[in-house]
């Protein structure tokens, strides 16, 4: 026979349960964002690619942006790149070449530092629409959602305010940032290779984005 302690034991037993749950769900979205935050830093300062004339070296900081929305979602995956981008303009050398402050707003390539949160957004909302394909296919959607976020706001915004800062004309920023376009591609093949294994791994981080 149930006891009126014994209901009030329960109820206070669920409503525990009920206040645990979201704490969790906090504590996994704050240690998933600072994981990736940490991650787009180290691709930042892996060793960059200069080519000749060009102002703003190659860098795998867009892969780490790109795996970032796809992986977390648009949320989680914009502030991993906000935190990026608050760590370093604070000071800290976490941008590419080993660079921070706000001395990188003066500089050629600060539109795509600009653009990185707005390509995760993107990217990371295009793969939480596209998550009910067939498994097969979803590194197809993964690598089209990355290339949405290249296409409509990394190179945009990267090619306007490089045009600007440098002086150049529409023709000479876009022929300028067109170059690259090839290494965002195979970047992008990457992240969908890595966003599917990680998904087959753990389904609900496709199934239950927050």
């Amino acid at each position: 026979m149930t006891t009126s302690a014994d209901h009030d034991h329960a109820v206070a037993g669920g409503r525990a349960g009920a206040a645990v749950a979201p704490r969790t769900h906090v504590a996994t979205d704050v240690a998933l964002v600072a994981t990736f935050a940490a991650f787009i830093a180290v691709c930042a300062l892996l060793p960059a690619i200069h080519v000749a004339a060009m102002a703003v070296p190659i860098t795998l900081q867009t892969f780490g942006v790109m795996l970032a929305g796809v992986v977390l979602g648009a949320r989680r995956g914009v502030l991993a790149v906000l935190l990026y981008l608050a760590v370093g303009l604070a000071g800290l050398p976490v941008f590419a070449e080993g660079t921070g402050g706000l001395a990188v707003v003066g500089k050629p390539s600060f539109g795509y530092l600009l653009a990185f949160p707005v390509a995760a957004a993107i990217a990371g909302a295009l793969v939480s629409l596209g998550r009910r394909v067939r498994a097969g296919r979803l590194p197809l959607v993964v690598f089209g959602a990355a290339m949405a976020g290249s296409l409509l706001a990394t190179h945009p915004l990267g090619i306007a305010v490089m045009g600007w800062r440098l002086d150049m004309t529409p023709a000479q920023a876009i022929a300028t940032g067109a170059t690259f376009l090839p290494g965002d591609v195979v970047k992008n093949v990457l992240v969908a290779v890595v966003a599917s294994a990680v998904f087959r791994a753990f389904p609900d981080m496709l199934y239950r984005r927050r």
